[in-house]
């Protein structure tokens, strides 16, 4: 009697292969939509959109790494929870260490965004456009996060984190945060404090580092879709007796074919199974004639 293997049951996920990749293109827009809304509107209403957008970003992320279930539900259960609490901190208008929380919150959520992003980048053995997305929405996420540092140092250090005075907004806390990231200098708003120049180094150097390895990196690879040698009409092999064709189409010349010395009479008779192999004849030196 024969024995049969049950095969292993498949290991459920919440999503992986290039479907999950594909999805870097609408966390971009996600992100490019936060910033713009911070930047020209403010308010409270306007922190809670950001947590909101901000917690999509996390759960994109987290969808295209591919956990086990029981894992990303643990994760998307710790997000909720942790974001309803810094919604409610931003709604009660609470004192600055409230705000201060909810800040540090929205960094931890960015932090965790950017490891699972380009950990998933790195991970593709190819560079698609979708790939450049996943590093553009990174860089975008390093500046948001080191934005809500910023914001928090702001409302835990009594309001003095810029030296021009206490412009401490969220548009201009992410205009200084990119600024900085992108090393532009413009110097309208500096850092008062030592706590607050050394993060600003440090955004400084992340994202040139950033730049330098991973977006560069990733453009010089790109190439494009990949055509099917199948569906390409160059690709077919000639037919069997035809003439051997160049590159571009064209019969070769006449140059450039083969040269093959005619047969003898003798071998056109006899059959190429029996045709005898041809050997050199000696030459004969002259002392030996």
């Amino acid at each position: 009697m024969g024995v049969t293997s049950r095969a292993a049951p498949p290991t459920s996920s919440t999503g992986s292969g290039r479907g999950s990749l594909e999805r870097f293109g609408l966390l971009l827009l996600i992100l490019v939509t936060s910033y713009l809304i911070s930047a020209f509107t403010t308010g409270a209403v306007v922190n809670v959109i950001q947590i909101v957008l901000f917690v999509g970003v996390a759960l994109l992320a987290l969808r295209s790494e591919g956990f086990r279930r029981r894992t990303a539900q643990m994760l998307i259960i710790v997000a909720a929870v942790g974001s309803v609490a810094a919604i409610s901190l931003t709604l009660i208008r609470a004192e600055s260490v409230g705000y201060a929380v909810a800040d540090i919150w929205i960094a931890l959520i960015l932090l965790y965004s950017v490891v699972l992003i380009v950990r998933r980048v790195l991970m593709q053995p190819d560079v698609t456009l979708q790939s450049i997305y996943g590093a553009i929405s990174a860089y975008m996420i390093i500046g948001l996060m080191f934005a809500a540092v910023y914001g928090a140092m702001y409302r835990l250090g009594g309001s003095t984190f810029f030296a021009q005075g206490p412009t401490g907004s969220s548009k201009t806390l992410q205009y200084f945060s990119f600024s900085t990231l992108t090393t532009l200098g413009y110097g309208d708003f500096t850092a008062a404090g030592s706590g607050g120049q050394a993060v600003a180094v440090v955004e400084a150097m992340v994202g040139q580092i950033f730049l330098a390895t991973l977006v560069a990196r990733l453009v010089a690879a790109f190439r494009g879709p990949r055509q099917d040698p199948r569906q390409d009409p160059r690709s077919e092999q000639p037919a069997q007796g035809s003439e051997p064709r160049s590159g571009s189409g064209q019969r070769r010349p006449p140059s450039a074919r083969r040269w093959r010395p005619p047969p003898t009479s003798r071998q056109r008779r006899l059959p190429a199974s029996r045709q005898p192999a041809r050997t050199p004849r000696p030459r004969r030196s002259k002392l030996t004639r």
